[in-house]
């Protein structure tokens, strides 16, 4: 028997049910047996930080919203048993009702990349505020206290943003998590 060339698909779905139609899709390919015509299923997520109840917590939040990647060989009743799958919207292809169009080499790089990437740089914050930026302070006992940036030590990820308290000039040492840009 020859090698089942498999490519890359994009499977549309309902957006906020990918991580269901990846484990219906997983059981539906077990069940009928067709895990040679289908690799791996993918859902792009990205590390995301918030702050709750003055906490640090990482979340994983869907990087493409919608949208499930499945490298498979869509030989026989492969691209129906997909496409039969609750919350599945269909395939994104050429024209609607068409044949599904596989993604280029390049594009399943640079997604794969970009997921990869994201992962593993999961502390690493892009430095998102300037000196002389107003700030809104939204952790801490300074809570809705509004500033300007004064210095910014990338390190430590701290910024030192300049507030009025009681009509006075106060420096306060703060971390990225702790302010957002004021609006």
């Amino acid at each position: 028997m020859s090698e089942i060339v498999k490519k890359w698909f994009v499977v549309r779905a309902v957006s906020g049910k990918e991580r269901k139609v990846k484990e219906q899709l997983e059981l539906e390919i077990s069940r009928q047996k067709l895990s040679d015509y289908v690799g791996q299923i993918l859902i792009p997520t990205e590390k995301v930080f918030q702050i709750r109840n003055g906490k640090k917590i990482n979340k994983e939040k869907t990087y493409l919203p919608g949208y499930v990647l499945v490298e498979a060989a869509l030989i026989g009743e492969v691209q129906h048993v997909i496409k039969g799958i609750t919350n599945v919207i269909g395939f994104l292809g050429g024209k609607k009702g068409g044949e599904p169009i596989p993604m280029r080499l390049s594009e399943v790089n640079r997604i794969l990349g970009k997921v990869d990437e994201l992962s593993e740089t999961e502390e690493e914050l892009r430095i998102p505020f300037t000196i002389g930026e107003a700030v809104k302070v939204i952790d801490g006992p300074f809570n809705n206290f509004s500033g300007v940036v004064d210095e910014i030590n990338e390190e430590k990820k701290k910024l030192k943003v300049m507030v009025k308290i009681f009509g006075r000039k106060n420096l306060l040492e703060l971390s990225y998590m702790q302010v957002e840009k004021d609006v």
